[in-house]
């Protein structure tokens, strides 16, 4: 096992070698801010993940207004791959080197909220701050009473779906609540041969059925982290998903493959609909131009609340930096009304700044007069399709919030339904060996 791997299973285990992770991301003192004493230029370091070289404009012009209006601080930006972003930003809070501020995925800045290793960010923000974002997204950012990130961009699925195969089904539209599926999809299996969807029960690959399991209805755990989904909410669900599976009307692959086989066969023809952004359009006209052309954009499915689901990115400051008030100031200038819509319209993302998001679907929905419209039929759809997105935020919330051990919980879920899917064991059975098993790691995790 290599040095790095070693650390990150101390920073994110449990008992001594947590305790231990913790002492050195909160305990050993904040490293001094470069350029010493006397008003010499301080540098601010900023990591972003996966911007470079695309957005290297929009970022730079953001850091020159931020620049100008802190001289004296000069914002070292540096963007950082994502499949590499937990590795080196360990490395470098070991090293005593962490960045200032730093672009993270919910579940990592998560566990690195429970360990003590990201700032509380209550005590240097202005008053009136969270009345900024959208509430549902602030609170995201939230851990026992601390306010441990804040929001930047977001993406929100839609459902595409394959309207040439919906016809053949009978059916008008997909649907939009997960009770009425089980009809949809026996309606589009028996009429077309196709399946209606794909929901992959991998452990380590999409979210998604987990995200659905709460649209069900299933709370996953409770005020102690322990099993809360062995309910009658959660039977139901855990019966819905195992049913659907030996009636034939999911792929057999769900149990083998994950979101990518999703993708794959929607684009050749041979599933309904796929629950994804509006950026797949165009990688569809490209890969699938006819697919592309009987492909229309829907509201996502959802559970009886009426909440879909949101991902969200945030900005968090390590412990370490000297120089938080400087990282929250420029974090509020990357994340304001002006400066999220600019991004949302070059990186197709939504804003989670409100008048951001209030401005961008009145440009969607109704073009500014002397503004270019979409001239061909491809690029109307995905005006459309941006549109839906930015509307469903309106009834959208992290539905999985980005608690430690997430992903051994969705692993734990993924695995039983499986076996009841492939009928090792009944759904009910399935569930509470769910249950015994995720009690026992947060036990051992939080006695």
């Amino acid at each position: 096992m290599d040095l790095s791997r070693r650390r990150l299973l101390q920073l994110l285990g449990s008992g001594g070698a947590a305790a231990g992770a913790a002492l050195a991301i909160g305990a050993c003192g904040r490293r001094p801010a470069p350029g010493g004493q006397g008003g010499a230029e301080r540098a601010l370091s900023v990591w972003t993940l996966d911007l470079a070289p695309r957005f290297n404009g929009y970022m730079q012009a953001v850091i020159a207004s931020w620049e100008a209006r802190n001289p004296g601080v000069r914002v070292r930006w540096t963007d950082v791959p994502w499949a590499s972003v937990e590795r080196k930003l360990l490395a470098a809070v070991f090293a005593r080197t962490a960045p200032d501020l730093v672009n993270l995925n919910p579940p990592f800045a998560a566990n690195l909220a429970s360990k003590g290793g990201l700032l509380d960010l209550t005590s240097v923000l202005p008053a009136g701050a969270a009345a900024t974002y959208l509430p549902p997204i602030w609170e995201a950012g939230r851990q026992n009473g601390e306010q441990f990130a804040l929001p930047w961009y977001l993406t929100a699925r839609i459902t595409m779906a394959n309207q040439a195969l919906l016809e053949r089904a009978g059916v008008a539209a997909p649907p939009r609540r997960w009770d009425q599926l089980p009809a949809y999809a026996e309606a589009v299996h028996r009429r077309t041969g196709r399946y209606a969807l794909f929901m992959t029960v991998v452990p380590d690959d999409s979210a998604e059925l987990l995200e659905t399991l709460v649209q069900q209805g299933v709370q996953l755990l409770d005020g102690d982290r322990r099993a809360a989904f062995d309910s009658e909410a959660g039977r139901q669900a855990f019966a819905f998903w195992s049913a659907l599976y030996r009636r034939g009307l999911l792929p057999r692959e769900v149990v083998s493959q994950g979101y990518r086989r999703a993708i794959e066969l929607f684009q050749s023809g041979d599933l309904a609909q796929v629950a994804t952004g509006p950026d797949f359009l165009r990688n569809l006209q490209t890969n699938a131009p006819g697919i592309a052309a009987r492909t229309a954009p829907y509201a996502p499915i959802t559970g009886a609340s009426g909440d879909a689901n949101v991902a969200v990115m945030n900005l968090v400051v390590p412990r370490q930096s000297a120089m938080a008030i400087e990282a929250v100031s420029f974090a509020l200038h990357l994340t304001d009304a002006t400066n999220q819509l600019a991004f949302a319209e070059q990186a197709r993302v939504l804003p989670s700044a409100v008048a951001a998001l209030e401005q961008l679907q009145r440009q969607l929905g109704t073009p500014q007069p002397g503004a270019p419209q979409p001239g061909d039929p491809a690029d109307r759809l995905v005006q459309r399709a941006r549109l839906l997105s930015a509307q469903a935020l309106e009834a959208s919330r992290v539905l999985v919030p980005a608690i430690p051990g997430i992903k051994r919980l969705q692993a734990i879920v993924y695995t039983q339904l499986q076996r009841a899917m492939l009928g090792e064991l009944s759904s009910d059975r399935a569930l509470a060996e769910a249950a015994l098993q995720w009690n026992r790691y947060a036990e051992a995790r939080w006695p």
